[in-house]
């Protein structure tokens, strides 16, 4: 194990190669680290032990557009993102006989040491994806897993060096003058223990191995010039956003990394603007192994995480405080309650809409059987006008984003489908995938307003965006272009649309006609907006089954349903059963009963009285 000498946090490359020296040193045989190719050995274990054993989760600085300059290179950070592109794999080299030390690259840009040539080397592979923060990701779900304040410790250091500057010029001066060279004199250093008793900040201690590494992961914001490139400049094909990471992962298996996850990927940050357009001439061998599909990437412009510990992302994740109890039945049934109540005062006291959008939120996709979808329910609220919309739209959206880890409204115009980017297009000159607005991550819930609609005619673009909307709604699947192909993705979104009659662009499983009595003031405390959040998580993860006998009657019910109303297709009486399948879950039952079928009949019945 790694002694307490070493800053995970600060200084995590030393971490990294005194493990990887010890274990060399131990493996013997004539080339010792041949045996670590595509293997960690421990270093890793090291830092998992730190973070999810030792606490050291929230010790480390989660990256974002909004903290880049507070981020000193080389630290170890968190990101929390959306895998948006698969760059492929590249070649470095990993490991090199540096006189009779073996030394190792891993995990950096870069090597730290000079390598000779010729020297013993080994050629290792790492896997590249390019992550963007999550696309319609709500506020609420960074409040879960902030880490340290890094603007807070950055004006402490920024009044503390004020001070400084007053009252010890002539002695900086005096200091350089004696030690003969530009270096600080170790007495105007602060340690950890100064800036707590002092400013109460959070830092990180200096610790020295011989390598230059940051003492600590915060970039001081001082009065002193210091320029940083702009981030990812104008090459980030992420719609609404400028910020983008290269993230590099080592030693895992094909396929475990998918497009379009949601992922936390904490690792090294490394951010070097001599990087990014190194020297034809240059007889670094590390440069000459660049991929050029990162071209477009450079590290001046798009920061770099050599990702030491990654996991994907569920609704569970971002819920703060968990509750420490099992789901139970009883539990959840008082916990549905409580949230039925309020989507019923969201909706103008329309109690059948809000039962309506409970089970549309509940929904997800289960299961696919050819071309049919089981689990989806997309759900069309008709009698909507844009008086209305800026009213209880407004009020919908606004409890999705309170709610939902992911939300997004779209604006359905002749303008918009005509203009947008939809469809994800892959640009083979660059190797690149290019976003369109339809790459999501599982989950994501989008609500369509189409009372924007007016008469008008569709260009030859706007008539595609309408086929990738309809083929989303129907098979809950998204065609990306590759430009001598096209390859249709597999999601899961659930999809609301407010119009003023029945969409003829989105046809949705359920329509409801939406009737609200009044416009009743909606309030949420923080603790409900928690138990609903768990609840929607909870609910939507639970397995459904139904017991055989069970499933008879019901198959008997669907019969006679067909004999008398001859009007009923399969495609009805599979959004049934779905139906009554999400009713039993939203009660905490994990088994369809008669109970949850003859509430969904009820609804029916209610539904069709108004369609009439």
């Amino acid at each position: 194990m790694v002694g307490p000498q070493y800053d995970l946090v600060g200084n995590p490359l030393g971490a990294v190669r005194s493990t990887f020296e010890r274990a060399a040193a131990e493996s013997g045989g004539h080339e010792p680290v041949a045996a670590f190719r595509g293997k960690d050995w421990g270093a890793t274990e090291v830092f998992r032990s730190f973070l999810f054993e030792q606490g050291g989760l929230d010790k480390v600085p989660v990256l974002d557009e909004s903290n880049l300059r507070l981020i000193k290179p080389n630290t170890l950070v968190r990101f929390r993102g959306m895998v948006q592109d698969m760059l492929g794999n590249e070649f470095y080299v990993g490991a090199f006989k540096d006189g009779s030390t073996w030394r190792t690259n891993k995990f950096s840009d870069s090597s730290p040491f000079s390598m000779p040539h010729p020297c013993d080397s080994h050629l290792w592979e790492r896997h590249l994806f390019h992550c963007v923060p999550v696309p319609g990701q709500n506020s609420w779900t960074r409040e879960s897993s902030p880490g340290p304040d890094l603007r807070r410790i950055a004006s402490c250091f920024t009044s503390e060096q004020r001070e400084k500057r007053k009252r010890g010029a002539d002695n900086d001066a005096m200091d350089v003058s004696e030690s003969g060279s530009g270096e600080t004199s170790s007495s105007s250093k602060k340690t950890l223990a100064d800036w707590e008793s002092d400013l109460n900040c959070l830092t990180f201690p200096q610790k020295d191995d011989g390598v230059k590494i940051s003492n600590s992961s915060v970039e001081m914001s001082m009065n002193e010039e210091h320029h940083v490139p702009e981030m990812n400049g104008g090459d980030h094909h992420i719609p609404g956003s400028s910020f983008s990471c290269l993230v590099k992962v080592y030693d895992m298996p094909e396929s475990q990394v998918k497009l379009n996850d949601v992922s936390e990927f904490i690792g090294v940050y490394t951010f070097d603007p001599e990087l990014a357009a190194p020297n034809d001439n240059s007889d670094d061998i590390m440069f000459d192994l660049m991929e050029d599909v990162t071209a477009q990437l450079p590290p001046s412009k798009v920061p770099r995480l050599h990702c030491l510990v990654w996991r994907n992302l569920s609704a569970h994740d971002f819920l703060p405080r968990p509750p420490a109890v099992e789901p139970s039945p009883i539990l959840l049934r008082g916990i549905r309650q409580s949230l039925l109540s309020h989507l019923t005062l969201v909706l103008g006291k329309d109690e059948l809409a809000a039962q309506c959008l409970l089970l549309h939120l509940l929904s997800r996709l289960r299961n696919k059987v050819d071309v049919v979808t089981v689990g989806r329910l997309s759900l069309n609220f008709t009698g909507f006008n844009r008086e209305s919309v800026s009213i209880f739209g407004n009020q919908l959206n606004n409890l999705f984003q309170r709610l939902l880890p992911y939300s997004q409204v779209i604006p359905l115009s002749i303008e918009y489908l005509n203009t947008a980017t939809l469809q994800p297009r892959k640009d083979n000159q660059s190797g690149r995938l290019v976003t369109g607005v339809l790459q999501l991550p599982q989950g994501t819930h989008l609500t369509f307003d189409e009372t924007l609609l007016q008469s008008g005619s569709l260009t030859s673009k706007g008539v595609e965006n309408t086929m990738l909307l309809k083929n989303l709604m129907e098979s809950q699947k998204v065609e990306y272009d590759f430009e001598f192909y096209k390859l249709e993705m597999a999601t899961d979104v659930q999809l609301l649309i407010l119009s003023e009659g029945k969409s003829n662009i989105l046809p949705s499983d359920l329509i409801v006609p939406f009737r609200p009595s009044s416009v009743p003031a909606v309030n949420a405390s923080s603790e409900e907006l928690e138990s609903w959040r768990w609840y929607l998580a909870t609910v939507r993860s639970l397995p459904q089954s139904t017991e055989t006998d069970t499933y008879q009657m019901i198959q008997d019910e669907m019969v006679n349903a067909m004999r008398d109303d001859r009007s009923l297709g399969c495609s009805e009486l599979s959004r049934w059963l779905t139906m009554a399948q999400i009713m039993a879950a939203s009660f905490g039952e994990k088994s369809l009963s008669m109970e949850h079928w003859q509430m969904v009949k009820e609804l029916e019945r209610l539904r069709k009285e108004r369609l009439q």
